[in-house]
């Protein structure tokens, strides 16, 4: 049995991939949800593959299901169509469309294939992982991973001049902008003693 090696690019960002791998006898439907796994997508959406070739030109469909809307070719279907009966090139190609109001689209490319599978992996599985993903359905996730990277690389936690630090009550302060209320604090005290010294005479 064949195991089929894919790096799953997302589209928008090819430094951001991840690799899977499935059983040549295995559903393109299984290959649809071991990419949904890999981006940590839910599986809610419509969804549909194109056979491509090495100028990423969008060929024959193979869809979850038969969608209301016009086809060049009636498109197979996910569930009744192996991924390895679609494989015509050592480097075979598919484009993958997930939920069409979003458009996320995704680089689906074969980069290796083994005769053996390896006896402690559940096929469909992911087995590489590169970049941060992006967020189904916001940035929320995805600025909070890089605040918190930004962060510990530039130790931003101890209220670096310029930068904002939290406050016991959760709130963003700008610790310049406290340095700045101090040093008037001191400016003003200095005038009041300077005041206060004047009367005496």
């Amino acid at each position: 049995m064949a195991i089929l090696k894919f790096r799953v690019y997302f589209e928008e960002d090819d430094s951001i991939y991840r690799d899977v791998a499935v059983r040549h006898t295995q559903s393109f439907l299984s290959l649809h949800q071991v990419i949904l796994k890999a981006y940590e997508f839910d599986s809610k959406h419509q969804a549909t593959f194109y056979r491509s070739n090495d100028h990423w030109q969008r060929g024959r469909e193979i869809s979850l299901e038969r969608y209301d809307k016009p086809y060049k070719a009636e498109p197979l279907l996910m569930e009744a169509t192996t991924v390895g009966s679609e494989i015509r090139d050592p480097n075979q190609k598919f484009i993958y469309v997930y939920d069409f109001v979003k458009n996320w689209g995704f680089l689906v490319e074969l980069i290796n294939v083994s005769k053996e599978e390896t006896a402690k992996l559940d096929y469909p599985v992911v087995l590489k992982s590169e970049g941060i993903a992006p967020s189904q359905y916001g940035t929320k996730g995805l600025v909070g991973d890089k605040l918190t990277e930004i962060e510990e690389k530039y130790d931003l936690n101890k209220g670096t001049e310029g930068f904002a630090v939290l406050s016991a009550d959760g709130s963003a302060e700008a610790a310049e902008e406290t340095e700045s209320e101090e040093s008037e604090e001191s400016e003003e005290g200095e005038e009041e003693a300077g005041h206060d010294a004047g009367t005496e005479e």
